[in-house]
């Protein structure tokens, strides 16, 4: 059974396939023409996180494709009254054909794959974050920025900066990250990346200085500073990112056609100015659009792959 818990499960053949795959169906979408590629199954779509992208997209991509999705709140199901994960799993499991979870724990996410008797799909974890990184790198193709790629992540070590860390160094192109002290990335994600990156060819750097990262750079990404959960650290954590806000000076670092990347919610002023914001808008909100688009290709393919 194949699940889509983290990039780091994937060869750079399969992600690549899927690449292609959201390529197709977004044409389709786009000429208005739904292929039922699964009719009549349901997605069943678990939610410990509330969501605006991820659940829409999900939702839409499941019915375009001729399915239907159930939202699961986990103040509706008993999982969030004490049942056991594996418990959960091996009951809905056998009501639909394919989960999405959107949890704060990776862990936990793993240990309902394992009872899983169909295909689960990680929507967001504490540690990864791979839906959103498949739409970014289909976002990165249409800009023309495959080619020669070297990102740039400004930021926190969080969910994301795992997720780029994996398809770089699954795909083969250079990444440069710079965290505040005392935000890097999770040290043992780092160093399976590092592998990964001998047999791929990609260079990660990891620092301290967003000047050092950006510079050259063909994408610039970052994520919002306080994520959910982090509200109580909030004044800390705008004092401790204080020089890492991707403005047009930092951007001026990049290469001279570079495009900026946001997974959204974006915080102005934060994380990211006004200006930058708003002049890479389209590009954004087509990595926004992507999510659709590239999830439904997720779930063709792990239902065409169900007994890979």
């Amino acid at each position: 059974m194949r699940h889509f818990l983290t990039l780091k499960d994937f060869s750079k053949e399969e992600i690549l396939e899927i690449i292609d795959l959201a390529i197709v169906i977004k044409k389709e979408t786009k000429a208005k023409i739904f292929k039922k590629y699964m009719p009549n199954q349901t997605l069943g779509m678990i939610f410990e996180k509330s969501s605006t992208r991820t659940r829409v997209s999900f939702e839409t991509g499941i019915y375009q494709l001729g399915g239907v999705g159930l939202f699961l709140s986990s103040n509706d199901i008993q999982l969030g009254r004490g049942e056991p994960i594996k418990d959960t799993s091996r009951v809905i499991s056998r009501m639909v054909d394919m989960i999405m979870i959107r949890n704060d724990s990776q862990n936990e996410l793993e240990e309902f794959s394992r009872y899983s008797k169909v295909p689960v799909i990680n929507g967001l974890t504490d540690k990864f974050h791979p839906v959103q990184l498949m739409a970014d790198y289909l976002t990165i193709i249409e800009a023309n920025k495959s080619e020669n790629l070297k990102v740039a992540y400004v930021g926190d070590g969080n969910n994301m900066t795992h997720s780029w860390l994996m398809l770089s160094s699954k795909l083969g192109f250079d990444l440069n990250i710079a965290t505040p002290i005392g935000y890097e990335v999770d040290s043992e994600i780092l160093a399976m990346a590092q592998e990964f990156a001998k047999i791929s060819g990609a260079t990660i750097t990891i620092s301290n200085d967003p000047k050092a990262a950006v510079a050259d750079a063909s994408v610039v990404t970052t994520d919002t500073w306080v994520s959910m959960g982090q509200e109580a650290q909030k004044e800390k954590r705008l004092k401790d990112f204080d020089g890492y806000i991707v403005d047009d000076a930092l951007m001026s670092l990049a290469r001279k056609d570079a495009i900026f990347l946001h997974c959204l919610p974006a915080y102005r002023g934060y994380e990211v100015s006004e200006e930058v914001f708003e002049s890479h808008s389209d590009v954004i909100f087509n990595e926004a659009e992507n999510r659709l688009h590239v999830q439904k290709a997720i779930m063709v393919w792990l239902d065409q792959n169900r007994d890979n």
